[in-house]
C-alpha cells in the first residue's frame, strides 16, 4: 500500500512552530514551558497515551521527590550531579512540590524522606497536567512514531503512513532504554548516531543482578526478602561503600531497594572485572564480638541450626544463604561462621537485561551538549533519560526528568528569540 507523505505548515514567525517527541515527564514538562512561552507546540508520541511509564512507576505510590536536604540531594546523581546541578538549581525538589500543588493536588513528606501526592496515585496527577497543557494549546498526536528526519523535516510514522513535520525546532524527550513496552525502547540511538552525535552505550540502572544459585537454595527461597542487612563492596575506582537496607532473592539473582541503590558501582564493577562481589553483613544491628560470642557459645544437644536462630535470630533465606555460600567445613567452625555472619561473600555476574530496569545509564554525552542542545544538530534539543546521567529511586529521577524539561525548553525559548 502506497504510503501518504504529508508536508505540515510551518507557522508564523510571531509563534514558532516546536515539535516535542516523547511523551513522558520530561516532555510534558518541556510542552508546558514552551507553550507558555509562546510557541505552538506540537506533541508527538508513539504510544496510544502519554505518560504509560510514569503511571506504571506510580502503582506503588506516585513518588514525586525527596525532600531530604538539598546539597544532599544534589549528590545522587554520582558523576553527573555537576551538570545537572544548574537544571536542578533551577527546578529543584520544592518546585516539583508547588508545581504539583498548582495542578490542585497535595503532597506529603513520608517517613523516609519520599514525597508524594496525597492520595499516592499517579493517574489524576497526569490527568490534571494534561488538562492543563491542553488548556494551553498544546496539540497531542499519538501513534506518532518518529523515524529519524528526512528532507530537512522531521519524518513520522503515524496511523494514516508516513508523515514529514516542519518545526523551528525540535525537542526529543525519548527516554532511556528500560520497559521498552511503555516506549522507551532505545530506537533513537542509531538515528543521532547517524547525525554525529557521541553517545554512551545504554546500560541497566535500577536494576537486580545474576547469581549462580543452587537449584536447592532457589527453589527453597526465592522471592523471600532479606530485611535489614548491609551490603559492602568497592566500586570499580576501589572506593568502599557500604549500604544498610533490604532486598530479596529472586529465582537467578536479587533486586529489591537495597541492590537498586548500589547498581550504579556494582555495574561498573562488573564492566572492569567482569564481576562484582559484594560482602553481606546479616546482622548489621550486632557487632562482630556479639555474634562471636553467641556462635561460641555451648548449644548443648540443639542443632547449630537451632541454635543460630535461638541466639541470633538467624532463619530462613539467612539461614540458607549461609549453608548455600559456606562448605561443611566453613559452617561447622564457630570462628568462620561468625565471620561469615557479618562478612558473607556473595558474587554477582552481571545485571539483569536492560529492559528489566526501573531506568537506565548512557546516552546522549555531556560533551556532545551545548546547554540542552545537540551541537552537531542547531535547534534540535535533548531532555530526560536521553542525557547520559542516572539516579537512584526515591523521587530523584523524576525531579531530574522535571528539571531537565525545563531546563530544554528554556534553552530552546532562548534559541528561538535569538532567531526572531
Amino acid at each position: 500500500m502506497q504510503q501518504l507523505v504529508a508536508q505540515a505548515p510551518v507557522a508564523p514567525a510571531r509563534a514558532p512552530r516546536v515539535a516535542v517527541i516523547g511523551g513522558g515527564p520530561a516532555g510534558l514538562m518541556a510542552a508546558q514551558l514552551l507553550a507558555e512561552g509562546g510557541a505552538r507546540v506540537d506533541l508527538y508520541d508513539a504510544m496510544p497515551s502519554v505518560g504509560r511509564k510514569f503511571l506504571l512507576a506510580g502503582r506503588g505510590g506516585m513518588n514525586i521527590t525527596h525532600a531530604e536536604p538539598y546539597e544532599q540531594f544534589v549528590t545522587r546523581y554520582g558523576s553527573s550531579s555537576a551538570a545537572l546541578r544548574p537544571q536542578l538549581d533551577s527546578f529543584g525538589p520544592q518546585s516539583v512540590r508547588d508545581w504539583v500543588h498548582g495542578l490542585g493536588l497535595e503532597t506529603f513528606i513520608g517517613s523516609s524522606g519520599r514525597v508524594f501526592p496525597t492520595d499516592m496515585k499517579a493517574a489524576p496527577l497526569l490527568r490534571a497536567w494534561l488538562h492543563r497543557l491542553r488548556e494551553g494549546g498544546v496539540q497531542f498526536h499519538m501513534r506518532h512514531r518518529w523515524l529519524g528526519w528526512r528532507d530537512g523535516g522531521l519524518l513520522l510514522q503515524a496511523p494514516t503512513g508516513e508523515l514529514l513535520v516542519q518545526a523551528d525546532a525540535v525537542l526529543l524527550a525519548l527516554g532511556g532504554g528500560s520497559w521498552a513496552r511503555l516506549g522507551s525502547d532505545g530506537a533513537w540511538l542509531p538515528l543521532l548516531a547517524q547525525q554525529g552525535v557521541a553517545l554512551a552505550p545504554l546500560q541497566p540502572a535500577n536494576c537486580g543482578f545474576d547469581v549462580d544459585w543452587s537449584a536447592h537454595f532457589s527453589s527453597r527461597h526465592a522471592g523471600e526478602p532479606l530485611t535489614t542487612v548491609a551490603i559492602s563492596s568497592h566500586a570499580a575506582d576501589g572506593q568502599l561503600f557500604r549500604k544498610q537496607g533490604q532486598f530479596v532473592v529472586t529465582a537467578g539473582g536479587v533486586e529489591g531497594s537495597l541492590i537498586y541503590a548500589l547498581s550504579a558501582a556494582l555495574r561498573e564493577q562488573i564492566n572492569a572485572a567482569g564481576q562484582a562481589t559484594i560482602y553481606l553483613d546479616l546482622l548489621p544491628d550486632l557487632s562482630a564480638q556479639r555474634v562471636a560470642d553467641e556462635v561460641a557459645r555451648p548449644r548443648g544437644a540443639r542443632s547449630l541450626a537451632s541454635h543460630l536462630q535461638s541466639r541470633l535470630g538467624l532463619k530462613g533465606v539467612k539461614a540458607g544463604l549461609l549453608r548455600e555460600s559456606l562448605s561443611k567445613e566453613e559452617y561447622a567452625d564457630p570462628q568462620r561462621l561468625a565471620q561469615a555472619i557479618k562478612h558473607l561473600p556473595l558474587r554477582l555476574l552481571r545485571p539483569r537485561p536492560i529492559d528489566e530496569a526501573i531506568s537506565s545509564a548512557g546516552g546522549v554525552r555531556w560533551d556532545a551538549l551545548e546547554g540542552c542542545m545537540l551541537k552537531a544538530m542547531p535547534g534540535v534539543f535533548v531532555a530526560g533519560e536521553m542525557v547520559d546521567w542516572e539516579a537512584p529511586t526515591g523521587g530523584y529521577l523524576l525531579t531530574a526528568c522535571l528539571a531537565s524539561g525545563q531546563a530544554a525548553a528554556r534553552d530552546m525559548l532562548r534559541w528561538l528569540a535569538q532567531r526572531a
